[in-house]
């Protein structure tokens, strides 16, 4: 059973950094694309960063120049650097990724539980 397990979160001042992990298990067969969207109480949840390859990347407008979406070490993680961190950054993030789950099954979404972030002004 496939799983997005995130790690990394919590509490920061504002200009620090802190690095979110997301780790896809139950071996998927095929991981499309996985990232990060965050949500902030009362808003809409918003695209943080996104990973389709190593080389195809998308940030949302707000996070631009100041995180960075990478792989791990462990093919199936995947990295949220956070930089120069700001209050309105504030909010849980979300692992997401499109997967195969298996060679005999489609594409799939899949979440995962959020972990929270909250940077002190």
């Amino acid at each position: 059973q496939v799983q997005l397990v995130e790690s990394g979160g919590g509490l920061v001042q504002a200009g620090g950094s802190l690095r979110l992990s997301c780790a896809a298990s139950g071996n998927p067969f095929r991981i499309n694309a996985i990232g990060w969207y965050r949500q902030a109480p009362g808003k809409e949840r918003e695209l943080v960063a996104m990973l389709s390859s190593e080389s195809n990347t998308n940030y949302g407008d707000s996070v631009k120049g100041r995180f960075t979406i990478s792989r791990d070490n462990a093919k199936n993680t995947v990295i949220l650097q956070m930089n120069s961190l700001k209050p309105e950054d504030t909010a849980v993030y979300y692992c997401m990724s499109n997967l195969v789950p298996s060679r005999w099954t489609m594409p799939a979404a899949y979440w995962g539980q959020g972990t929270q972030v909250t940077v002190s002004s």
